[in-house]
């Protein structure tokens, strides 16, 4: 198969000991290096009421890497449409587009309760692909995130009092209208964002199941970003259905797919493992619904007092967490590509020193370059 373009996805990590101004210059700088390492875009993470991720707004985190920047993409990875109204979408990202013309993108994601419950797990172990990719269990566990008081309070200081966000697709569809100018309402009262209509930004659809996000992008034929990161047992199902609802637009005529991975490169696998060591208690604080904190240390992480529950808790994500020296984790990023078929990879990096992460997309820029 022929080497595909890497990219990367940026929550802005605040780590242990240092606060989210210095996790902003970090990414600014991140972002040059990853310019000068060949990666294709540069996306921001949307989060919200985490001590440990700086990206609450990335249409303001956009603006300050790309004038950091001369060529790379940047983007949003992705926008929530459930916080926002199309309009003001538009407007942030037209505003952006003028600034840095024909560079970028605009992410959208779903945000809030979900309309169905996601599907639940059957017992047994994870499987593995023929391509050799690891698909664990299914995570149950969002429902009772979604319940937890941090969540809701986020849900309340988010959006107005007694406001119901539409439904996704209709959302999409008024982001493209108001971008192609053609927007109107039922009486035939038209809307032109100042700046926003016409602007040239590449309109992504991201998700982590088979269901409305991969639907959506696939019947507005919208390239589609999937989340092994975030849900690594439906990406393959998320990427099929994607495929099966495509439909030719002015913006694809074939479906594109990008697929996102967790990744830690190091000098050598024990290293990179010790980088990585952090990983398993923050997403563990992330799954009990109390934010993400500060991204610790090697040595906070290996005093962390694990109990078995919590330890299934963040199972599946760290299994499926690609760490070890360059080779090792290429060799695992093209088991990814091969078994999801992905026209691109995005790749997410947290240690907790900042010089480890640039090192960490270097080592991966130039083995991929080599041997991807």
């Amino acid at each position: 198969m022929p080497p595909v373009p890497l990219s990367v996805l940026d929550l802005v990590p605040v780590s242990s000991g240092s606060d989210a101004p210095a996790a902003l210059r970090n990414t600014v700088d991140l972002a040059r290096a990853a310019e000068e390492f060949g990666y294709r875009r540069y996306w921001v993470a949307e989060h919200h009421l985490n001590p440990g991720v700086g990206s609450s707004v990335p249409a303001l985190v956009i603006q300050a890497v790309a004038q950091a920047t001369r060529e790379i993409r940047v983007g949003s990875g992705a926008v929530l449409l459930g916080h926002q109204t199309p309009l003001s979408v538009v407007e942030q990202f037209g505003i952006l587009d003028a600034l840095f013309p024909g560079r970028i993108d605009l992410g959208l994601g779903r945000s809030g309760r979900p309309r169905k419950a996601p599907a639940a797990a059957g017992p047994g172990q994870g499987t593995f692909t023929d391509e050799g990719l690891y698909l664990p269990p299914r995570f149950t566990g969002f429902a009772q995130l979604l319940q937890s008081p941090r969540f809701r309070l986020q849900l309340s200081l988010l959006q107005q009092p007694g406001a119901e966000a539409p439904a996704y697709e209709e959302q999409v569809a008024d982001i493209l209208a108001l971008l192609a100018g053609t927007y109107a309402d039922e009486d035939g009262t038209e809307a032109r964002p100042v700046p926003g209509a016409g602007a040239d930004v590449d309109v992504w659809v991201l998700g982590s199941s088979a269901g409305e996000s991969a639907e959506v992008a696939g019947a507005r034929g919208l390239p589609f970003a999937a989340n092994y990161h975030v849900s690594p047992s439906s990406v393959v199902e998320a990427v099929t259905a994607y495929r099966q609802a495509f439909r030719p637009s002015w913006a694809l005529a074939e479906p594109y797919v990008a697929v996102s991975a967790d990744v830690v490169v190091g000098p050598d696998d024990e290293a990179a493992r010790r980088l990585a060591a952090g990983y398993a208690p923050w997403v563990r604080s992330i799954r009990s619904g109390e934010g993400a904190i500060p991204f610790p240390t090697p040595e906070e992480a290996s005093a962390y007092p694990w109990t078995e529950e919590e330890r299934a808790l963040v199972g599946d994500r760290v299994d499926t967490q690609f760490v070890g020296a360059a080779e090792t984790v290429v060799e695992r990023l093209r088991a990814l590509r091969r078994a999801t078929g992905a026209d691109e990879l995005v790749i997410t990096t947290i240690t907790h020193d900042h010089a480890d992460r640039v090192r960490s997309y270097e080592l991966l820029a130039r083995a991929w370059h080599k041997w991807g």
